[in-house]
């Protein structure tokens, strides 16, 4: 963990969020963040459902991946993806209200450890996410104007 205040972080959160075009086609909503975690909500829709009429796992994914995106670049520094590992453990389904919080578990160098838990109505666990994170060596990104 690192000494990035709460205000900072959820600053540097919502600035990705502001520029991330993928998430917020998918109807993404950045619920907060701070220094280290942020939670994200999505619904599911008809257009994300597979032949089993169940959400695609990979919108699924993609929902913990941004919420993975935005806990870790709270520092204010550019950071990506490293590797991902996720266990499904129940499906969503058309009109699911879905959250993600991820939550820092260990911050070194330029390499962070992240947990997701992505739940469904009444809080049902629908996967558990662990994310590594790599820190690139560039300046933060701008937002456009």
């Amino acid at each position: 963990m690192t000494d990035t205040t709460d205000a900072a972080g959820e600053k540097a959160a919502r600035a990705l969020y502001a520029t991330d075009k993928a998430s917020q086609a998918l109807g993404m909503r950045l619920v907060s963040a701070a220094a280290g975690t942020a939670t994200v909500t999505m619904t599911v829709r008809a257009d994300m459902t597979n032949g089993h009429g169940i959400c695609h796992g990979g919108f699924i994914f993609a929902l913990a991946d941004s919420a993975f995106a935005f806990a870790c670049n709270s520092h204010g520094l550019p950071t990506v993806a490293a590797g991902v590992t996720v266990d499904f453990v129940a499906p969503a389904r058309v009109g699911d209200e879905l959250t993600v919080t991820a939550r820092e578990q260990w911050l070194g160098g330029r390499t962070g450890l992240y947990e997701m838990t992505v739940t469904g109505q009444g809080g049902k666990v629908l996967a558990f996410v662990r994310g590594r994170s790599h820190r690139l060596g560039c300046p933060p990104a701008q937002p456009e104007s």
